[in-house]
C-alpha cells in the first residue's frame, strides 16, 4: 500500500507506545537548527500549496453559475485560462517543496550519518565484539532514514493536511452547511476501517519485516566467502535450500494476508467517498431544483468532499507517522549517546616519535560487560553475564627496552591477545599502568598520551590479516598515504613478497577481493606485513604474524622481519616456538600472569612450562637442539 494514505499502515504502531522523554524532542529541534531557513521556506510553501486545494473548485462554481448556464463565453474562458494558471502555480509550489524537502532530508541524512560514522569508528574494540555488524549498518541506514521522515514527509504532511482540512472545511459550510454536515456522518465508517485495518496491518507488517530480515540474514551468512566454503564443504545446499524455502514461505503467507487485508481499507476508501458523492448529489440536487442551491455551488461541494478524503486519512495516521520518527531519531541518539571505554584525555600529551620503551607495571585486566560496551538492540543474541567477570590479567609486569624482541608465548588463552591489546591501547587496563617512552624521557601511561600519537607509535599485525575490497596499492597505502609507487615497493620486498606482485596481471592495481579472500593466507599475511613496513612505527606487535605460512614462507619472512625489527622494540607472540628463539626476553603467560620469563636457553635449563611446551613441539629434533 503506498500513498499518504496507506503509509501510516506500514509504519509501527508499537511506536505509538514507546516512551519518548521531551530532551529527545528538545534535541531533534536542535538537530534541525542548521537547516531552520528552509524549514521556514518549506513551511511557507506547504501552507500556500495546501491553501491553493480550493481556488479551482470555487473557480468551478462560477464557471458553471456565471458562464455556462447564463451562456457567458468570456466568462467560460477567462475562467478556464485562471484554472490553467492555478494549475501552473500548484505544480510550481510542487517542485518548490520537492526541492526544499530533498534539501532538508539529504541534509539531515548527511548530518546523522557523518556524526554517527565519525562517533562509532572512535568505539572501543569491545563495542565491535559485541555488536552485530548487520544492526550497526542499519542504525546509519534504514533509522538514519526514518529520523529523516520527521522534516520531510511527516512534517509537511501534518502542516499540509491541516491546512487543506481547515480551508476545505471552512469552505463547503460556507458554501451549505447543510450538505456538509450531511456528508461529515459517512466519515466515522472510515475511521472505523482505519482502525480495524491499521490493527492488523501494523502486526502484519512487523511479522514481515522480521521475515525478510531473517531472509536477509541467512542471504549475508551464506553469500560470503566463508559461507560459500563452509557450505560447500559440508555438502548441505540441501539442507539450506529446505530453509531458505521455509523463510520465504513466511514471507510469502504474510504478504497474501497483507494484500487481503489492505483490500478492505480500499474498499472502504471506495464505499465512503460514493456515498459521500451520493449524498451530495442528493440532496445538493434537490436544494438546486428547490433554488437553494445552484449547479455550480453542487459541483463544487462534490469536488471539494473528494480533497477532503485525502487529509482526514493522513491526520488520522499523524500520531503514528510522528512517533515512528522520533522513535528512529531516538534510536539514532541511542548510538550517539553510548560512550566509549577508550577516549582521549583532555590535556592528553603526544608521544615522542622515538619512543621505544614499553612497561607493563603490575596490569590486571577485566573485560567490560556488555551494557558498558554496547546496545542489547545492536545485538541479535543477547545474554545475561555475570556482573563479576574474572580478571584475564593478574599483576603483569615487564619492561621491554629499545630494539628489544620480547616474545609472548603459552598456551591458549593465557591472556597473550590481551596483553598487546592493552599495549595498542584497544582497551584501557583496569589495574595498574601500560607505559611508553622515549629511551631518554619518562615514561607515560598511554592513557594519558594522543590516541593518534599512539597509534603512529605502535604497529600491529594480527593473526588474520584484514584488506580492504581495493588493489594492493591501496591497501598498502592505508599505512602511509603519502607513499609513492617506489615506497611501496620497497616494502614488498623487505616482506618477501615483490616478486609475487609483479607477476599478477594488474600488478598494485590489483583488487584483492572481500577480506583479501582473491589471496592465499600467505600471500595476504606477508602484505600485511609490508604494509607494517611502510608505516615504519619505532614499535610492533606481531600476533602470530607468521601463523599461515609455509616453512620456506617463513623462514623468508622472518629474515625479513630480523632486518625491520632492527632498532625497534617488538612484542611477539608465537604458537610456533621455533619463530622467537632469538628473543631478547621470552615472557611465558599462563591463567593471566608471567609464570616465567628468561631467554630461551634460560627457560629450558628451567624445565618449567616453557621447556613443556617446547618439547611438545620438537620432541623430534630435541636431541639437535
Amino acid at each position: 500500500m503506498g500513498g499518504p494514505l496507506g503509509r501510516g499502515y506500514r509504519t509501527d504502531r508499537s511506536a505509538v507506545d514507546a516512551k519518548l522523554s521531551r530532551r529527545t524532542v528538545r534535541r531533534v529541534v536542535a538537530f534541525a537548527a542548521p537547516h531552520r531557513p528552509v524549514i521556514a521556506g518549506f513551511l511557507a510553501v506547504t501552507v500556500l500549496d495546501a491553501a491553493i486545494v480550493v481556488v479551482n473548485p470555487l473557480l468551478i462554481r462560477h464557471l458553471i453559475d456565471d458562464g455556462i448556464l447564463r451562456k457567458d463565453g468570456s466568462v467560460v474562458t477567462w475562467l478556464a485560462v485562471v484554472m490553467v494558471l492555478v494549475s501552473l502555480v500548484d505544480a510550481s509550489f510542487s517542485i518548490v517543496l520537492g526541492w526544499l524537502s530533498s534539501r532538508i532530508g539529504e541534509g539531515l541524512i548527511y548530518d546523522l550519518r557523518t556524526r554517527v560514522f565519525a562517533h562509532v569508528q572512535r568505539m572501543s574494540l569491545a563495542f565491535f565484539t559485541r555488536t552485530q555488524t548487520g544492526a550497526l549498518v542499519s542504525r546509519l541506514n534504514n533509522d538514519v532514514i526514518g529520523a529523516q521522515r520527521a522534516f520531510t514527509s511527516v512534517l509537511s504532511s501534518v502542516v499540509s493536511n491541516s491546512i487543506s482540512l481547515l480551508v476545505v472545511g471552512i469552505t463547503m459550510l460556507a458554501l451549505s452547511w447543510q450538505v456538509t454536515l450531511l456528508c461529515l456522518v459517512t466519515f466515522p465508517i472510515l475511521f472505523l476501517a482505519s482502525r480495524w485495518v491499521g490493527a492488523r496491518l501494523a502486526g502484519l507488517t512487523r511479522e514481515q519485516m522480521n521475515g525478510n530480515a531473517d531472509l536477509g540474514n541467512v542471504m549475508t551468512e551464506r553469500f560470503n566467502v566463508g559461507g560459500a566454503l563452509l557450505l560447500k564443504l559440508f555438502g548441505r545446499r540441501e539442507e539450506e535450500d529446505d530453509l531458505y524455502d521455509q523463510k520465504a514461505a513466511v514471507v510469502r503467507d504474510l504478504g497474501v494476508r497483507i494484500t487481503v487485508v489492505s483490500r478492505v481499507f480500499y474498499a472502504a476508501m471506495v464505499l465512503v467517498p460514493s456515498l459521500a458523492t451520493a449524498l451530495v448529489y442528493g440532496v445538493g440536487g434537490h436544494l438546486a431544483m428547490s433554488g437553494a442551491l445552484s449547479v455550480g455551488t453542487l459541483l463544487a461541494l462534490a469536488t471539494l468532499l473528494l480533497r477532503l478524503l485525502g487529509p482526514i486519512q493522513g491526520l488520522s495516521n499523524v500520531r503514528v507517522d510522528v512517533m515512528t520518527a522520533l522513535v528512529s531519531f531516538d534510536r539514532v541518539f541511542e548510538v550517539l549517546d553510548l560512550p566509549s571505554t577508550v577516549q582521549e584525555k583532555p590535556g592528553a600529551v603526544a608521544l615522542p616519535a622515538d619512543s621505544t620503551v614499553v612497561e607493563f607495571d603490575d596490569v590486571r585486566f577485566r573485560y567490560p560487560l556488555a551494557d558498558e560496551v554496547s546496545l542489547a538492540s545492536l545485538e541479535t543474541v543477547t545474554r545475561r553475564e555475570s556482573a563479576d567477570n574474572a580478571e584475564v590479567l593478574r599483576g603483569v609486569s615487564f619492561r621491554a627496552e629499545p630494539g628489544q624482541m620480547v616474545a609472548l608465548v603459552g598456551p591458549s588463552g593465557a591472556g597473550k591477545t590481551t596483553i598487546t591489546h592493552l599495549m595498542a591501547r584497544l582497551y584501557d587496563a583496569t589495574g595498574g599502568a601500560v607505559r611508553v617512552g622515549a629511551p631518554d624521557g619518562e615514561l607515560v601511561d598511554v592513557r594519558e598520551v594522543t590516541l593518534q600519537s599512539l597509534e603512529d607509535v605502535v604497529g600491529y599485525v594480527t593473526q588474520d590479516a584484514h584488506m580492504f575490497h581495493d588493489t594492493i596499492r591501496a591497501n598498502l597505502r592505508y599505512a602511509r598515504p603519502s607513499a609513492d609507487d617506489q615506497d611501496i615497493w620497497d616494502a614488498l620486498a623487505a616482506a618477501q613478497v615483490a616478486d609475487l606482485v609483479r607477476g599478477l596481471p594488474d600488478g598494485l592495481d590489483t583488487v584483492v577481493g572481500d577480506r583479501g579472500y582473491r589471496l592465499s593466507g600467505g600471500e595476504r599475511q606477508r602484505l600485511a606485513i609490508a604494509r607494517l613496513l611502510l608505516k615504519a612505527p619505532p614499535v610492533v606487535v606481531l600476533d602470530e604474524a607468521t601463523a599461515h605460512l609455509d616453512s620456506e614462507s617463513e623462514h623468508a619472512v622472518q629474515r625479513a622481519l630480523d632486518e625491520a625489527l632492527v632498532g625497534r622494540t617488538s612484542l611477539v607472540i608465537a604458537h610456533r616456538l621455533s619463530t622467537v628463539r632469538q628473543a631478547d626476553q621470552i615472557l611465558v603467560v599462563d591463567a593471566g600472569r608471567v609464570v616465567e620469563h628468561g631467554t630461551h636457553a634460560e627457560l629450558l635449563a628451567a624445565g618449567g612450562l616453557y621447556a613443556d611446551l617446547y618439547r611438545t613441539q620438537f620432541a623430534g629434533d630435541e636431541a639437535a637442539v
